[in-house]
């Protein structure tokens, strides 16, 4: 609110400034004029009427930018009234033009152009009526200058207000921007700490609800393995809840600081869990050793959605995991013989694994990167995953 009245307080000023400085230049420039040629009736007629027509628009400026139309017809108004009775010409229409321009410039287009159209067509005629009979002849140059003038203050008060409106637009249209941006960057941010939980927790909760099975099958005759499998259960759930806090701990955080995310160096410890769930597993990382921070993570955690698949869809199996370097790409791909039958062999699929939200999720991953991913059943039984992901955007590593 200060600022607002500030800055009213100054335009105040400056119009008030601009009014004393009108009226004394149209006073002082026509009392010169009639010094130096002398015609026309003296300004001193009825009762100084020429000085009042001159003084009376000019100060009306101080309020210009509050009532420009009222400003704008008082000025033309003193004109009219001063050339129809025949006063001295001069520089007496400073005051008009400022008025006209003022009428364009805050004006709000069309309405105001209008008027100032309107207003200079009158003064048009009269102005050509009043100067009727002019001598000398070539004086009537000046009345087509005030009309040459008079429609030039209005087109650039039109363009001053249009300049205005398109930087005001600009504006508005930056901010919208801005702030679009700032929605999809929370966008972002929520569907990566969506997804971080869903992989931590689903690869959790699969590990768990398989020792849970074990320890509810073994309690009783072999309490050394249910001790084991609790034990599981319990350093699977710490980890978990320690990626949890980790991944969440971005919303609490002020200064929005993170922890390195999982990568293929962990990739150990997700073999020794995958085992521990019941997987002859295989895993052949042969990638370079430094990949970029989010193909890495990225290739963990397809990686790890696949394993947790695997898990709950197929049980104890056969898993090949393979992370090959081919040119700019780094390719990712888990292959499983599906569900065991009693006598050890394949019993084909026993669910769609496609369905669930952890396929959609490894393929939002490889297209936020630039690669693509393909899951889907195989020939000879079992499932497979593959997916691409570039080193860097357009396949450049940089």
């Amino acid at each position: 609110m200060s600022l607002a009245t500030s800055s009213r307080l100054r335009a105040f000023a400056q119009d008030v400034a601009l009014a004393l400085f009108v009226a004394v230049m149209q006073v002082q420039a026509v009392i010169a004029r009639v010094n130096f040629e002398p015609d026309g009736r003296p300004l001193s007629d009825f009762g100084g009427l020429g000085l009042i027509l001159l003084v009376a628009p000019a100060l009306a400026l101080a309020l210009r930018r509050r009532w420009p139309v009222p400003v704008f017809v008082v000025a033309a108004v003193a004109s009219i009234v001063y050339y129809t009775l025949d006063f001295p010409d001069g520089p007496g229409w400073l005051a008009l033009f400022v008025a006209l321009y003022t009428v364009t410039a805050y004006g709000d287009g069309r309405r105001s152009i209008h008027i100032a159209g309107l207003g200079i067509v009158v003064l048009t005629v009269v102005w050509l009526i009043a100067a009727r009979g002019i001598e000398p002849q070539a004086a009537i140059g000046w009345v087509f200058f005030r009309i040459g003038a008079a429609v030039m203050s209005a087109a650039l008060g039109e363009s001053a207000r249009t300049r205005r409106v398109i930087a005001a637009e600009a504006t508005e249209r930056a901010e919208r921007a801005r702030e679009e941006e700032a929605r999809a960057r929370v966008d972002a941010e929520r569907l990566r700490i969506a997804r971080e939980v869903h992989d931590t927790v689903a690869h959790a909760v699969a590990i768990i609800n398989v020792q849970a099975g074990v320890t509810a099958h073994v309690i009783d005759e072999r309490p050394e393995h249910a001790r084991q499998a609790l034990t599981l259960i319990e350093d699977t759930s710490a980890q978990a809840l320690h990626e949890m806090r980790t991944i969440l701990g971005v919303l609490r955080d002020p200064d929005n600081g993170r922890t390195p995310h999982p990568g293929l160096d962990q990739i150990d410890d997700l073999r020794a869990q995958a085992r521990t769930a019941g997987l002859d597993i295989d895993i052949d990382v042969t990638s370079p050793l430094s990949l970029p921070s989010a193909v890495d993570s990225a290739a963990y955690r397809i990686v790890q959605e696949s394993i947790t698949n695997v898990i709950r869809h197929a049980g104890p199996t056969r898993v090949s995991v393979s992370v090959t370097q081919h040119g700019d790409d780094v390719e990712v791909r888990v292959i499983d013989e599906g569900p065991r039958g009693r006598d050890g062999g394949s019993a084909g699929p026993a669910e769609v694994p496609a369905a669930g939200r952890g396929i959609l999720g490894m393929r939002e991953r490889c297209r936020l990167l630039g690669g693509d991913l393909a899951a889907g059943f195989r020939s000879d039984g079992g499932f497979e995953v593959t997916a691409r992901l570039p080193l860097a955007p357009g396949g450049v590593v940089r």
